[in-house]
C-alpha cells in the first residue's frame, strides 16, 4: 500500500535500535516454532520447499525465524512467560511431544527423525549456523 502516506510517523534510529519490543515468549511459541520446523525439515529433506502447516504456509524464510528463535532463547537462558526456563531439555521434550504428532499426520517418520535430531543439534551449537537448508542437504 505504497499509496497510502502515515507522515503522522516518525522513526528515528534509536527506534530501529530498540530490542525492547511489546510480548513475550509462550509454550505455545516454543510449541508452534518447533512443529513449524519439523514439518518443514521433514518436506525439505523429501523434495517440498514449502508446506502448510496449521492454515499457514511455512517456507525457508519462517523456519529459519524459528530455528533462530529456538537457539537465541536457549543460547541466552530466556524464560516463557509462564516461568519456564527454555534449555536443550526443555526444547527436547517439545520436540520429542511435536515429534510424535508430526508421524501422526503422515509425514515420512524417518524425515521427521532426521528433523528432531538436526534441531536437537541446532539449539546446542555455540552459534547458529548459516542456513537450515544447506545443512539439510
Amino acid at each position: 500500500q505504497y499509496h497510502i502516506r502515515r507522515e503522522e510517523v516518525k522513526v528515528t534510529a534509536l527506534d530501529l535500535l530498540n530490542t525492547n519490543v511489546p510480548g513475550g515468549i509462550t509454550e505455545a511459541g516454543v510449541r508452534s516454532n518447533c512443529m513449524a520446523l519439523l514439518h518443514y525439515c521433514a518436506n525439505w529433506v523429501g523434495g517440498l520447499g514449502c508446506v502448510p502447516v496449521d492454515f499457514m504456509m511455512e517456507d525457508a524464510a519462517t523456519a529459519e525465524i524459528s530455528r533462530c528463535q529456538l537457539w537465541s532463547w536457549v543460547y541466552h537462558g530466556s524464560s516463557t512467560v509462564e516461568g519456564k526456563k527454555i534449555t536443550t531439555t526443555y526444547v527436547d521434550k517439545i520436540l520429542d511431544e511435536e515429534t510424535a504428532k508430526c508421524k501422526k499426520t503422515g509425514l515420512d517418520s524417518k524425515r521427521v527423525d532426521l528433523s528432531a535430531r538436526y534441531l536437537k543439534e541446532q539449539i546446542r551449537q555455540k552459534a547458529v549456523s548459516d542456513f537450515l537448508t544447506s545443512d539439510l542437504t
